[in-house]
């Protein structure tokens, strides 16, 4: 009984690692997106005006 139940914990703990490192991932992608695409705004701007 003893090994299933750390397999449990390992296996749970492993996972919430891997949502997490996830979230962090793509909420980084999507700022650096919006960033890049903030600073392609401006140059495009500056060239109409």
């Amino acid at each position: 009984m003893a090994p299933i139940n750390w397999l449990m914990l390992f296996m749970f703990f492993f996972f919430m690692f891997y949502l997490i490192m996830n979230m962090l991932f793509f909420n980084f992608n999507k700022n650096f997106k919006i960033k890049m695409n903030n600073k392609n705004l401006m140059k495009n701007y500056n060239k109409s005006i």
